[in-house]
């Protein structure tokens, strides 16, 4: 309970004096210096009950928000343990002093109030001259904190539990009170400032000082052979390294900066749904919430970090790369909340192990987390396969029954047009990526001068633990192999929940629009004319679009054209009777990455037209069995692009994806079952043609590495970076033949996936190749596909040529 620090008049059942139950009443002040001394005693003074008040003593405790000197610290602690070591059961109940800063201060921190607070000290801890202005001008920024009191007994008992000593052992008592003081003033101060500055205390001490830590260096020091004294300081330099340190102002700040930053490229457009961060809030009251966001851009975090704060919502302590712990921005989001990780740690085992018993701590504890699951930015548009990483150190806390559950939170967050597609686009094309550092960060900065529409915030249902492994048990031990199965069926869920809230933005749909017209220019009416179509189809599949999107609006569709032309995506002209737009000179994979955030949900779609192209091919002996032979190849052949679903449950989408295209329910299956004719009638009939549009990117890359496998030698070995710059100057060559149509096929993310499903397939093995029948029968494989393409290509455009109906 919180009472400001003035003498208001207040009544009994107001003041927050601490029920002693009959027992000796012992404050422990934990101060700053004299002015917060003075406060609390001058709070006790003024608020004792008369005649009816126990015994009262005081004794001050350090305070975690000033050092203090070391002699007057030993002072505070030796005098706690003389009094402590007394065999008598008071009642101790700590005290502190909150400092609440001004409104503006709070609501709108801003660079100049940075540096004031570094003359003046932070608001939320100020230095002496305001602590002397505050009481004496503004007296009602100042609060008493009481803590919940409890008794000597208590502790006693908790602290020999804690520590495994003799009951008669007193020995590190006081330092286990002191710190279970400042834990609840912690908790009474958040009822004063809000649930926003919910940060953890003392983590290095809690952590150091675990039974199951000091346990696990012995292990270590025994396996690693080496002394445990070297194996405990590299712990916990590896835990200074890792751990997010937190101050309230710094928090209030960084968010307050984010939102100055992104509201130079977006304004105001960040959409969200209040009434899912309630049920978040309170599901985080509850139980751990681990925030899994996908990573379109740079700007991803701060947005998240902005929104969480301004709805009140506690820091998730957010995982990093430590190549962004650079200055001055490194130590601004560690204090915010950030804990830096390395890129690399598989040889590290003291690392790991810190790393997993800080995990281990803030699950314990409910601190909310947060990381990508895909690692790092998908410089293609569309979600990439998940990492496992972090993951595993959630799963296994949770298992070592660190809390009974533990909720993984799936978070999209999209955008109409990002920043950063420049630099991705570089990329695919074997560019190197930019390193981070101050200069980078002021090019991101300046970069945000522009307009680039909206940002769309959607959060997926959660993914309860132990809903999906069980209930924990710590004494379970589950083979690798299952655990392995485990984390990646959690991982698997997890993404595909987020692709599932994926809102469908004006952005992607105008681009796909505009990639599907192979380089015409199109009339503002012809573009809201294949929207519309996208919109229609969509529509029928119940798929998400953004609450704030105008459907179907001409106006809305110009804007966006407006928008994409403004950052060079799209050309215009309009020199000639009505004005045309076109995607922009070498701007193709721009636009393409737009189309590619919500290229999943068409994916099933491009698979059923190709899947009824082959089952009208001349020489099928049955149309219908083929047509489902193969829909589970293409599912087969694009596994490592998509989030498809088992196969039983894939079987049940093509089929509604069937019933939501055919003009009458189950008309596609007598359809198949009528022969050649009967599946070239209803392919004609699709409206619209999306294989084309969504796949081919995808095959004619996996044509490049084919290609260039089945061209190998037997006796040669593929060392991938040179294969993929090979395959960059193929798909090149290809390109400027015409033997590809798409320009963004030449990508080095897709030759990686293709790469990677030719390991899967046994064609690569170790960098050695299978022999050369193997690879010519997986390049065969996918040429039939891309001819299949071809053929929904023709239709589509034989339907613009107004051939076909």
């Amino acid at each position: 309970m919180a009472q400001p620090a003035g003498n208001p008049v207040m009544s009994e059942e107001e003041r927050a004096w601490p029920e002693a139950g009959g027992r000796r009443l012992l404050f422990l002040l934990e101060s700053t210096g004299p002015r917060e001394q003075a406060v609390l005693r001058t709070w006790i003074d003024d608020n004792k009950p008369g005649a009816e008040a126990p015994e009262i003593e005081q004794l001050h405790i350090p305070s975690p928000r000033s050092g203090g000197s070391k002699r007057n610290l030993a002072d505070m602690m030796a005098a706690l343990e003389a009094r402590l070591s007394v065999d008598d059961d008071p009642m101790l109940a700590p005290l502190r002093v909150a400092w609440l800063p001004r409104d503006d201060e709070r609501r709108s921190p801003s660079i100049r109030r940075l540096l004031v607070s570094i003359l003046f000290g932070d608001p939320y801890e100020p230095g002496a001259l305001r602590q002397w202005y505050i009481t004496t001008f503004r007296p009602e920024r100042c609060r008493v904190i009481v803590g919940e009191p409890a008794p000597l007994g208590d502790l006693r008992a908790r602290w020999h539990a804690y520590a495994g000593v003799d009951r008669t052992e007193t020995s590190g008592l006081s330092e286990f009170v002191a710190r279970q003081a400042t834990i609840t003033l912690e908790r009474g101060e958040r009822v004063v400032r809000g649930m926003r500055y919910k940060v953890p205390r003392f983590v290095h001490e809690a952590i150091l000082s675990r039974p199951s830590f000091q346990g696990g260096l012995g292990r270590r020091a025994w396996e690693l052979s080496r002394h445990v004294s070297e194996i405990g300081a590299e712990a916990r330099a590896c835990l200074r390294e890792i751990a997010a340190t937190h101050s309230p102002y710094i928090i209030d700040l960084t968010a307050q900066l984010c939102r100055v930053l992104y509201r130079r490229g977006y304004g105001e457009n960040v959409h969200y749904d209040r009434e899912k961060l309630e049920g978040i809030y309170a599901l985080a009251q509850r139980h751990p919430v681990v925030f899994l966001p996908s990573h379109k851009s740079n700007l991803d975090h701060l947005v998240l970090l902005q929104v969480l704060h301004e709805n009140g919502h506690p820091p998730n302590h957010t995982a990093g790369g430590i190549n962004m712990n650079f200055m001055p921005v490194g130590p601004l989001m560690r204090r915010s909340g950030v804990f830096f990780i390395r890129r690399t740690f598989k040889d590290a085992e003291v690392y790991k192990f810190v790393l997993g018993q800080y995990i281990d701590y803030l699950i314990e504890k409910r601190f909310p987390l947060e990381w990508y699951i895909e690692g790092g930015r998908s410089r293609s548009g569309k979600l990439l396969p998940p990492r496992f990483g972090l993951l595993a150190y959630v799963v296994d806390s949770y298992r070592r029954a660190k809390s009974e559950d533990v909720y993984l939170l799936p978070v999209s967050i999209a955008y109409d047009q990002i920043q950063d597609v420049g630099s991705y686009v570089a990329e695919q094309q074997g560019g190197a990526k930019e390193t981070e550092s101050f200069g980078w960060f002021i090019k991101v900065f300046r970069s945000l001068r522009k307009r680039y529409g909206g940002i769309y915030l959607s959060f997926g249902e959660p993914v309860s633990l132990r809903e999906t492994v069980g209930v924990n048990d710590p004494n379970a031990a589950p083979n690798a192999d299952d655990r392995s199965v485990d984390l990646q069926k959690i991982a698997f869920e997890v993404s595909a929940r987020i692709n599932r809230v994926t809102p469908i933005t004006p952005t992607s749909l105008v681009a796909m629009a505009l990639l599907g017209a192979h380089g015409r220019a199109m009339t503002l009416a012809e573009t809201c004319e294949a929207v519309d179509e996208f919109i229609s189809f969509a529509t029928r599949l119940a798929l998400p679009f953004p609450r704030e999107m105008r459907l179907g609006d001409t106006a809305a569709v110009k804007l966006t054209l407006d928008g994409l032309r403004e950052n060079g995506v799209v050309s215009y002209f309009d020199e000639g009777a009505e004005a045309v737009y076109a995607i922009g000179a070498k701007q193709h994979l721009t636009a393409a990455y737009y189309r590619n955030t919500i290229i999943h949900f068409f994916v099933n779609a491009a698979i059923v037209e190709l899947a009824l192209v082959r089952a009208a091919e001349p020489g099928v002996g049955d149309p219908h069995a083929e047509f489902w032979d193969e829909t589970y190849r293409l599912r087969d052949l694009l596994k490592f692009e998509f989030f498809f679903s088992g196969k039983d449950v894939f079987r049940d989408e093509i089929v509604a994806t069937l019933n939501a295209r055919a003009e009458k329910e189950h008309d596609w299956d007598r359809a198949l079952h009528g022969g050649r004719e009967g599946v070239m009638r209803m392919l004609e009939r699709l409206r619209p043609f999306v294989a084309h549009l969504v796949l081919r990117p995808f095959l004619e890359a996996y044509r490049v590495v084919g290609d260039s496998l089945e061209a190998c030698t037997d006796s040669e070995t593929i060392d991938e970076a040179a294969f993929l710059k090979s395959c960059l100057g193929t798909g090149k060559q290809y390109s400027l033949q015409h033997k590809i149509r798409n320009a963004e096929s030449v990508s080095k993310v897709f030759f990686q996936t293709a790469l990677r499903l030719a390991r899967n397939r046994g064609v690569v093995k170790e960098g050695r190749l299978a022999d050369a029948d193997a690879r010519k029968a997986f390049a065969r494989e996918i040429r039939r596909a891309v001819r299949r393409v071809d053929a929904i290509d023709a239709l589509a455009g034989a339907r613009r040529a107004g051939l076909m109906n």
